[in-house]
């Protein structure tokens, strides 16, 4: 079955899985990789493979929320030290200038608790840290939002794929070639996962640009 070679070839990389999906979710605001491959992903399947018993979910769990929250105060003494040089070096003009604008934007709007609103959506996860320290946000409020937000989003992600397969995996027993309709059914909910997150962003920026022509 598709997922089981799937299953297999994670178990061959052991307890670098652990630092391979973690760090996936630590880079997402630390180096602003999130704009790309968002961290969610990465995190759902680490539940995903936590319920296959090739992770262990509550080192999973730890390794989620710890990562999500480093990520995040690095990507805060960043946007700190380099100031608005974030935005014009290489990676920042990748970026772009309109994503810059709409988290610069939410950030005004809803403060400290952007830090932790912002966790739904991939563009804000990257940049809205980095803004924070350029901000000169205290890092005392910020680290309490991202604590919050770092527990919620990335327990609660790891939580969501584990208990995900294994509901799929009860139904797998009733239908044939359940591994291939495992492994569908596991792809649809990442995908699914991925275009919410972009209407999100979609609403964000269009809120933006209302707020723009007023």
């Amino acid at each position: 079955m598709i997922l089981d070679r799937l299953v297999e070839l994670a178990s061959s990389l052991g307890d670098w899985l652990y630092l391979i999906l973690g760090g996936l979710a630590f880079a997402e605001a630390a180096i602003m990789l999130g704009f790309i491959l968002p961290g969610e992903t990465a995190l759902l399947a680490g539940g995903v493979l936590a319920a296959e018993s090739v992770l262990d979910i509550k080192l999973m769990f730890v390794v989620a929320v710890g990562c999500a929250i480093a990520g995040d105060s690095v990507g805060y003494e960043v946007g700190k030290v380099l100031g608005p040089r974030l935005e014009t070096s290489w990676v920042g003009r990748r970026v772009g200038d309109r994503r810059w604008e709409i988290a610069q934007k939410f950030l005004d709007t809803h403060g400290g608790k952007a830090v932790f609103m912002g966790r739904g959506v991939a563009l804000l996860r990257a940049l809205v840290p980095g803004l924070a320290g350029m901000s000169g946000m205290r890092y005392r409020r910020f680290l309490g939002w991202n604590a919050l937000g770092g527990l919620l989003w990335g327990g609660g992600c790891v939580l969501l794929g584990y208990f995900f397969a294994k509901s799929i995996r009860r139904v797998e027993s009733y239908l044939s070639y359940g591994g291939i309709t495992l492994f569908v059914v596991v792809v649809i909910g990442f995908v699914t996962a991925h275009i919410i997150g972009k209407r999100r962003e979609a609403r964000i920026a269009a809120q933006v640009e209302g707020q723009k022509t007023l």
